[in-house]
């Protein structure tokens, strides 16, 4: 790093890339996008063209090789996490990965062991961790207002079905991605259980193709968590409904909170002195403070609000629900 600036790589401009990652690596207080990598050059060199990268690499080792890079983000199909993050960490590269962190827990360690071994961080891109409306939460247990956790659960549903060809069509295949909806947007809402009520001591998974028989992937997937306090939790994904969800209830021994809609932040807070609405909403971009906070890490020396460990836990999760 040079005078307090973090010089990124970015490996993988797919989708996620395009809308948010780019931009917040670009845009965020001390950091830079220096380079990015996509095996197909001309469209490398137009997405680095297009987000003020002065580098493009049709292959992502070269840009692992570059010294003037002090960062790597890995936005690539889960299945290429532990490979490019192991040779990044190997470089000497700190890194941010997607989510989830790698296809089993066995990679997450090995990922883990790496930055260790290099003496770099390790951090995973579960953004909503960074949400005004979680820390919200956080602060509402921490406080003893709703009392002693009880139950909390969630629904995640996204419509999605798309042609072999789609360029997101890699989710539906069980070796490029992990699994279906669990592993894509419910890793996303397991954080957010890990962070509020620590880790549980039991999970149980139930999965099914209610819709989708052909898929490679669970269209449908429900969670039950136990945690050591005795608080349970209950969550839902799929893709095989046509109404959208993204909501959060927390139940407490005192009262209850409830997002309607986690990724808009709103909040309904009810207890014995009545109900009251709150509004958190997040960033415009929802990855900037998860950049923000790990470029901090870099220069400050720390380790970043979302670890490699943290990614591990979530992994560790979706292998007991992957259990049937």
């Amino acid at each position: 790093m040079t005078e307090g600036v973090v010089r990124w790589g970015l490996v993988g401009c797919g989708d996620i890339a395009e809308k948010r990652v780019a931009s917040a690596l670009r845009e965020s207080r001390g950091s830079v996008l220096l380079g990015v990598a996509r095996a197909r050059a001309a469209l490398a060199a137009d997405f680095a063209a297009r987000h003020g990268a002065r580098r493009s690499y049709p292959d992502w080792r070269e840009l692992v090789r570059d010294p003037e890079i002090d960062a790597v983000y890995v936005a690539t199909p889960v299945r290429h996490h532990m490979e490019q993050t192991v040779a990044a960490a190997e470089a000497g590269k700190h890194v941010l990965c997607e989510k989830p962190m790698a296809l089993g827990v066995a990679e997450c360690e090995r990922m883990i062991a790496a930055a260790r071994s290099h003496g770099v961080r390790l951090g995973v891109a579960y953004y909503r961790h960074h949400y005004p409306v979680v820390r919200r939460l956080r602060e509402l247990l921490a406080s003893g207002e709703i009392g002693r956790p009880v139950l909390a659960e969630i629904q995640a549903f996204e419509a999605f079905d798309v042609p072999p060809s789609h360029p997101r069509a890699w989710f539906l295949r069980k070796a490029d991605a992990g699994g279906g909806p669990m592993f894509d947007f419910g890793s996303h809402r397991i954080e957010v259980l890990l962070d509020l009520l620590g880790p549980p001591d039991e999970v149980r998974g139930f999965s099914a193709n209610v819709r989708f028989n052909e898929r490679d992937v669970e269209d449908t997937a429900i969670a039950h968590l136990r945690f050591p306090s005795g608080a349970l939790a209950v969550l839902t994904v799929t893709h095989a409904a046509l109404e959208s969800r993204d909501t959060l209830d927390l139940y407490g021994s005192l009262g209850s909170a409830h997002a309607p809609v986690l990724n808009d932040g709103a909040l309904r807070i009810v207890t014995a002195a009545g109900a009251r609405d709150e509004s958190h909403p997040p960033h415009a971009n929802r990855h900037q403070p998860l950049v923000e906070d790990f470029v901090n890490a870099l220069l400050t020396e720390r380790e970043p609000a979302v670890t490699g460990a943290l990614g591990l836990a979530v992994n560790r999760v979706l292998a007991a629900i992957d259990e049937r």
